[in-house]
């Protein structure tokens, strides 16, 4: 007998209503809280993360960042927000759709409104990642379940590239 038996490739919307939201905070974010379901979890997606989820009013996604590798989208469902992307600020609302080929644009979404951001996001799952959060001036390095934080400043050049430059 299969003890682990693969979810059903559909879930219906009173099965997923049935989900249990989680809470997430970013942990280099104070303001930042998010919660909702992992929809690919449900399903048994095991290379791409779709998350419906909600920014409460006053908070904030995650923190300004960028992706090397895993690209990612946002398409709003309800609410109002406030997207950056790169050097710009944007309004966003029901029906508007980001999307961030790799290596991506910093970005992020925060809800200074009354009322709940909702939205679906959904992105790659790679084994390794690399993401720069630009206003920190720190890089997080993904390999596996291994994840290290480093400052940009104690960040150096290696490789062939260095010796190049060092011999001209």
């Amino acid at each position: 007998m299969n003890e682990n038996p693969k979810p059903h490739p559909l879930i219906r919307a009173d099965v997923a209503q049935q989900i249990t939201e989680q809470a997430f905070s970013h942990p280099l974010n104070p303001n930042s809280e998010i919660r909702g379901i992992s929809l690919s979890e449900a399903v048994g997606l095991q290379r791409l993360g779709v998350h419906l989820v909600r920014i409460p009013p006053g908070k904030e996604s995650f923190i300004y960042h960028s992706h090397e590798s895993e690209e990612e989208f946002v398409y709003i469902l309800s609410g109002r927000g406030i997207a950056e992307i790169g050097d710009e600020e944007f309004e966003v609302s029901a029906g508007d759709f980001m999307g961030f080929p790799t290596p991506s644009v910093a970005h992020h979404l925060r809800n200074p409104f009354d009322q709940d951001l909702v939205y679906l996001m959904a992105g790659e799952r790679k084994s390794i990642e690399i993401a720069d959060f630009p206003r920190l001036k720190k890089r997080l390095i993904r390999n596996g379940k291994e994840i290290q934080l480093a400052d940009w400043d104690a960040l150096s050049p290696f490789g062939r590239n260095t010796e190049q430059r060092e011999g001209q």
